[in-house]
């Protein structure tokens, strides 16, 4: 007898119905993308499948409609299926490191972009509280001839950005151990304080009475990749302090924020005596991303 659910047409309109009851947007990507997952197809021949009601082996249901259950109870996808798209690449991620988000594919635009402006054949860059590699990577393998360097002082987020290196980056990607407020100075006898062109850095900015609304965000992204202390702006300090030691003169300082903390953060830095202090928007016409010159 087949099952009641034994299509991928019934599965997906199953999902659609039980995730929008969850409150979760987009509810019909996310079923695809479950769909995707287990079946091993693209959303597009999740849906060409859909439309032609092809059938479900008992295994293939029962698998799908537990990773639906997950999803219902507001695991976040990329937990589930153990990867986060970031501008051209797929990252490892799971439980205890910040999974990248959209709007930040274009802080690690600024920062690619400042890479190909040095007129230097190598140059230099470093993203301090890297997670799980996504901005460096993006650097180190959209700017090849660049040398790159990444720190992040959580041992959990640090194996995820191992693996993503080890999977997507080439040997021009370095990864630091660190706090990122004590950068060494050197590594490995290799200067590092006043050389680099680019620093970027994507800092917990939350302050610590704003709880996120997201269930995915709240319950599950690590606390010490959000809150930045009671204004948000702990940690862009110390960017801002360890960022002044790390550039040369003319060097480029790129910092994600929130879209409320603009005006903060850029009188926060030309305070600290930066200059050219500039906010910029992202897709959706926030304040996500200030640069400012040595």
């Amino acid at each position: 007898m087949t099952h009641p659910l034994g299509t991928v047409s019934a599965v997906r309109d199953h999902g659609i119905r039980v995730l929008t009851g969850a409150g979760i947007r987009g509810a019909d990507v996310d079923t695809e993308l479950l769909l995707g997952h287990v079946l091993g197809l693209s959303r597009g021949q999740v849906q060409a499948r859909a439309v032609t009601d092809a059938a479900l082996d008992p295994e293939q249901h029962l698998a799908i409609v537990e990773l639906i259950e997950r999803r219902a109870a507001r695991e976040p996808l990329q937990h589930i299926i153990g990867r986060a798209p970031f501008r051209s690449l797929e990252l490892a991620v799971g439980p205890g490191v910040f999974v990248p988000r959209p709007e930040t594919e274009s802080v690690a635009q600024f920062a690619i972009d400042a890479l190909l402006a040095v007129p230097t054949p190598s140059p230099r860059g470093i993203d301090l509280g890297t997670g799980s590699g996504a901005i460096a990577i993006a650097m180190a393998t959209e700017v090849p001839h660049a040398k790159v360097f990444a720190v992040e002082n959580s041992p959990r987020a640090f194996v995820w950005a191992r693996q993503n290196a080890r999977e997507l980056a080439g040997d021009n990607l370095r990864l630091i151990f660190a706090d990122l407020g004590d950068t060494p100075a050197t590594l490995e006898g290799e200067q590092l304080d006043g050389t680099l062109d680019v620093v970027v850095s994507n800092p917990p900015y939350i302050p610590l009475g704003a709880i996120p609304r997201d269930p995915e965000v709240r319950l599950h992204d690590p606390e010490a990749a959000l809150y930045g202390g009671i204004d948000g702006l702990d940690v862009v300090r110390a960017v801002s302090s360890r960022a002044r030691l790390l550039l040369h003169p003319g060097g480029v300082l790129i910092i994600e924020h929130g879209e409320l903390q603009g005006d903060a953060v850029r009188a926060l830095l030309s305070a600290d005596g930066w200059r050219a202090a500039s906010t910029h928007r992202d897709l959706l016409g926030r304040d996500r991303t200030t640069t400012v010159l040595l």
